[in-house]
């Protein structure tokens, strides 16, 4: 039996959920015995490849972001929303009651951390924002939800273990489906 593949993604979060990954523990040698690891941002690889399964962590902030998850939908059998950020842009999403100006100034040139010196960056590629933050769902098919802010370790191994030996999580129960 060959080992299956597994990807993770952060787009706009703040890799609190890959934390939470990390926070597996020794656990992590029993998902290595049934999938590599072939895509996280740890792994240098720069093509999202065809998985068996991706966990993305954060919320659709920017072109680059629509692109990405699109390609991730094609590429991956199974895609999961890892985290509040992925299912309801959490955090991210409170750009969404500012217009992109107002977030970009208040970010470049009006933020403490500049001491009043600030200035836009003269790098346009960092400026492509979408007007709206919004979460994965709203952009591709999405087949199961771990929410959580961050999602914790227990369910994050518990629902990887279940797809990795065939079985459909059940999500349903309470001590499962917590959010913040």
């Amino acid at each position: 039996m060959s080992k299956k593949k597994i990807a993770t993604v952060w787009l706009g979060g703040c890799s609190g959920c890959h934390m939470s990954i990390l926070d597996i523990d020794e656990r992590i040698l029993d998902v290595a015995k049934l999938a590599d690891i072939v895509k996280c941002p740890l792994v240098d690889g720069k093509e999202m490849p065809e998985v068996d399964v991706t966990l993305v962590e954060g919320s659709i902030t920017s072109d680059e972001h629509l692109h990405e998850i699109r390609l991730i939908r094609e590429r991956s059998k199974i895609v999961i929303s890892l985290g509040d950020c992925a299912i309801t842009t959490n955090i991210t999403g409170m750009r969404n009651y500012y217009t992109k100006e107002q977030a970009l100034d208040q970010a470049y040139v009006h933020a403490p951390s500049n001491d009043g010196k600030g200035q836009m960056p003269l790098h346009p590629q960092l400026l492509k924002l979408n007007d709206r933050v919004i979460p994965l769902h709203e952009a591709v098919n999405i087949d199961y939800y771990i929410p959580g802010c961050p999602p914790s370790a227990d369910t994050i191994f518990y629902v990887l273990f279940e797809l990795l030996n065939g079985r459909v999580p059940n999500l349903d129960q309470e001590r499962k489906l917590k959010y913040g």
